[in-house]
């Protein structure tokens, strides 16, 4: 089983956090680290069911609250469990739990873990960004994770994209 949590203590209020998460995986996404990692998306309206998903990772909405985004994955395969945003007053935190199988078993440890680490470090530090104007301790990747960005960026941009399964079952 991993359990995995990210929590930044931030200078605002629950509804202040809340008003952040709402923007989550839409245009005006204002947490999402979109340059420098897949945009998260939804594929459609915010609601119990909505498909969503970011790269190769693939998850539904299980649960929606105005302070809680609760995900359940779909994909990669032998992946099982949930990652949830949830906003407090003074913090934001992101929880991944799940069990492995199969292949996932090595390629989290491996390949997935310290990307979703970089990845939610830095979106952290654009929620710091949004409600402080900057950044006191911005993320810094790590020699590993710049070498698997650049393994995930050899070979063709177009064929990377044409593999990505739809977000629509």
């Amino acid at each position: 089983m991993v359990r995995n949590v990210h929590t930044r203590r931030l200078p605002a209020s629950r509804p202040e956090l809340a008003a952040l998460l709402e923007t989550l995986g839409t245009r005006d996404d204002r947490l999402w680290p979109v340059a420098d990692w897949p945009p998260a998306r939804l594929g459609g309206p915010r609601g119990p069911g909505t498909p969503a998903g970011h790269g190769p990772v693939r998850y539904v909405l299980a649960e929606v609250a105005p302070d809680r985004l609760r995900f359940r994955f779909t994909a990669p395969a032998g992946v099982h469990g949930y990652h949830e945003f949830s906003a407090g007053d003074g913090r934001l935190t992101h929880v991944l739990s799940a069990s492995l199988r199969g292949w996932a078993r090595l390629s989290w440890p491996l390949f997935f873990r310290p990307l979703h680490d970089a990845l939610l470090e830095q979106l952290l530090d654009r929620a710091e960004e949004e409600l402080t104007g900057g950044v006191a301790e911005p993320v810094r990747w790590s020699p590993y994770v710049r070498f698997l960005r650049r393994l995930g960026k050899a070979g063709s941009r177009r064929a990377r994209v044409a593999a990505r399964p739809p977000l629509r079952p």
